[in-house]
């Protein structure tokens, strides 16, 4: 049997790191990711996958095979932090989509798109909130059009709010749980947002890529999104984890709420498996563990 050629865009990233180790699995599958180490990390380089460094923009040059399939999720994905960096949002989401388009036109492949959930927030008017979720917001539209100017076969799916192990924890560029994981190990508050009553759906990285797989292999279209339907404020969070809050001045671009579009998904026969409060108790007492 051929081996199936598969790309995967920011597969050095923490949701591409975890869909290369699952896709390389497959003794069947040839994995390849192409990565500029932007916030990915090659401590997330995983057995058995090809690892090629450089932009989205260059994946002509840098590319010399014809996948069978391509994971498109190397695009800058933060939202308050897109405001100072509208530079670098545009360079990798705008020009990177229309190079990633380009290829695939040309291959003749498929393409699976990690759109942004934040185009459905606050009914509909978190898509122009801020610049990543209006160049995501607008890309979705871009590889509809792709789809129908030039037949190419397009999946598009929506995260809500990934954690897991891999999460960047520090920095600039931390996400929510495991920034609270690693203020809970150093003793210090967990900062807030305000006003902290905004509401996510913490969806555990294996049921990310349980959906990312299942809507590769078998999804065609629009809104396959895979979040939990279990809602939690960041301060309910917080709480969860216990400990002092310290409350931070609100910020631009933060929605408030967003619709979990699952439907589509859990129609090919996807389920979300994992909690948020089982996932943070067990940091908890492997954080007790360790003192």
């Amino acid at each position: 049997m051929t081996q199936k050629k598969i790309l995967v865009t920011g597969g050095a990233g923490f949701v591409g790191s975890h869909l290369c180790e699952r896709l390389a699995q497959d003794p069947n599958n040839q994995v390849f990711s192409l990565d500029n180490y932007f916030t990915g990390s090659e401590a997330n380089h995983v057995p058995n996958v090809a690892y090629i460094k450089g932009d989205t923009v260059d994946i002509a040059k840098l590319v010399n095979f014809v996948p069978d399939m391509v994971y498109h999720l190397g695009e800058y994905s933060r939202v308050e932090q897109s405001f100072e960096d509208i530079e670098t949002v545009w360079h990798y989401n705008k020009d990177g989509i229309f190079a990633v388009l380009e290829f695939v036109r040309k291959a003749g492949c498929k393409i699976l798109y990690a759109g942004s959930s934040t185009k459905f927030g606050d009914g509909g008017m978190g898509r122009s909130a801020s610049p990543y979720a209006w160049t995501k917001a607008t890309n979705t539209e871009l590889v509809m059009n792709y789809g129908n100017w030039f037949n190419v076969p397009y999946a598009i799916t929506y995260f809500y709010n990934v954690y897991g192990p891999r999460e960047i924890s520090t920095g600039k560029y931390a996400t929510l749980i495991a920034l609270f994981a690693e203020k809970m190990k150093q003793g210090l508050p967990l900062t807030i947002v305000s006003p902290g009553t905004q509401k996510r759906n913490f969806t555990h990285i294996n049921d990310i890529i349980d959906g990312l797989v299942l809507v590769g292999e078998n999804g065609y279209g629009d809104e396959f999104g895979i979040g939990s339907p279990e809602a939690f404020s960041v301060v309910e969070v917080a709480e969860l984890f216990g400990g002092k809050i310290e409350m931070l001045p609100e910020r631009k671009g933060n929605r408030m709420t967003a619709e979990v579009l699952s439907a589509k998904t859990k129609a090919l026969g996807w389920a979300p498996k994992m909690k948020l409060a089982h996932y943070i108790q067990t940091l908890k007492e492997n954080a007790w563990h360790n003192i």
